[in-house]
């Protein structure tokens, strides 16, 4: 099972994608959602994610400043976002995917399969 953090100033995008992972990636558990960069950083500090979802244009800090503030990343990141613009950016945080708005369910299967297949087995 893997623990997911959900991360999006939209609310709107915070319940879609819960639903959809809910509903098709059902080996994932949602263990918070948070609608800023700052409460993001304390979702994945008290619940240490597998994997965490991160759209990148949020009021006052964007989804690379959270990723910054962070001296090590020690979980899979999937950038969700309705900005292609960014790929580039987002490429220097090595995340697991990118994902475009409206999110298409079997991409993010596919993002989801990856997830398990580099997950670490200690």
């Amino acid at each position: 099972m893997l623990r997911a953090v959900i991360i999006d100033d939209e609310h709107k995008g915070q319940q879609v994608l819960k639903t959809m992972l809910q509903k098709y990636c059902t080996n994932v558990e949602i263990v918070a959602l948070a609608d800023s960069a700052t409460t993001g950083k304390h979702a994945i500090e008290t619940h240490n994610p597998d994997i965490v979802f991160l759209d990148i244009e949020m009021p006052f800090q964007t989804g690379f400043d959270l990723l910054q503030s962070f001296e090590r990343i020690d979980f899979k990141v999937v950038f969700v976002t309705a900005h292609s613009q960014y790929a580039v950016k987002a490429i220097k945080y090595n995340p697991l995917d990118y994902l475009l708005k409206p999110i298409n369910i079997a991409e993010l299967k596919l993002t989801i399969a990856k997830a398990e297949r580099t997950q670490t087995i200690f």
